[in-house]
Order: structure tokens, then sequence, then C-alpha cells
């Protein structure tokens, strides 16, 4: 997917865990995990702008676009990064 999610750059910035930002924000640490590793396919704005005002961010602090190939070599990157820890 186009669409980058960079919540964990923000929540090292912040120095805040995915448990307690997820508290804050109020859903659980197992969806914001899917929406942090980029595997949602949505998300609620109101969502969206409480990540926004625990992290002190604006919107695309969080998300950013990145051409089809870009996203597609980064994909190809991590499914071999997964393979070879994988052993």
């Amino acid at each position: 997917m186009p669409i980058a999610v960079d919540i964990d750059v923000m929540l090292a910035r912040r120095k805040m865990s995915v448990g307690e930002l997820a508290d804050r924000v109020g859903i659980t640490p197992a969806n914001l995990a899917v929406l942090k590793n980029g595997r949602a396919k949505a998300v609620r704005f109101a969502t969206l702008a409480a990540l926004c005002e625990v992290l002190e961010c604006q919107p695309g602090d969080l998300l950013r676009w990145e051409a089809e190939a870009e996203a597609a070599g980064e994909a190809a990157g991590e499914a071999e990064g997964e393979s070879a820890a994988g052993g």
C-alpha cells in the first residue's frame, strides 16, 4: 500500500511504549500494532485525531505517501529479512 505509517518514529521521539499510547488513545494494543505495522486498511479520523493529540503531532507526521515501487521494494526487503530471521 502506498501509505506508510510512521507511528513507531513518533513513539521513539516521545519515548513512549505501544501499550502506553494505546491506553492513552483508547484502543487495544493489538489494533494499534495493526495500524503501526501498516496492515490496517483504514483509520477513523477520531482515532487519528486522538493519536495526534497524545503524540502532539500532525497527521502528516504519522502518515506519508510513497510511490508503489518504493512500497514494493520495502515490502520485499521486509520479506527477505523475515525469511533470514526465520532460519
